[in-house]
């Protein structure tokens, strides 16, 4: 049986809708795409700026913490040597 231009027609604009839903979808799905890599892009960036505020964090307080230890360490020295001063006069 042999087509009718109606048929034809009719496949005609089928076809162009189902062409225009899968272009529709195609963008979409590109775009959801560029918003996920971009999110885990940030998420990513978020973490390695976390954890460089944790190391130097870390770095820190170890800095401090010998600076702390190294200042106790001169300033009992200090006393020491100003104990030593003073009994060195006495004797003296």
């Amino acid at each position: 049986m042999a087509q009718t231009k109606a048929d034809r027609e009719a496949a005609a604009k089928k076809g162009a809708a189902t062409r225009k839903k899968n272009e529709a979808a195609a963008d979409a799905k590109a775009s959801a795409t560029g918003r996920k890599a971009a999110a885990t892009r940030k998420g990513n960036e978020a973490s390695a700026s976390a954890q460089d505020a944790q190391r130097s964090g870390k770095s820190a307080l170890s800095g401090l913490s010998s600076a702390a230890r190294s200042a106790g360490t001169a300033a009992k020295q200090a006393g020491k040597s100003v104990t030593s001063r003073a009994g060195t006069r006495k004797r003296g």
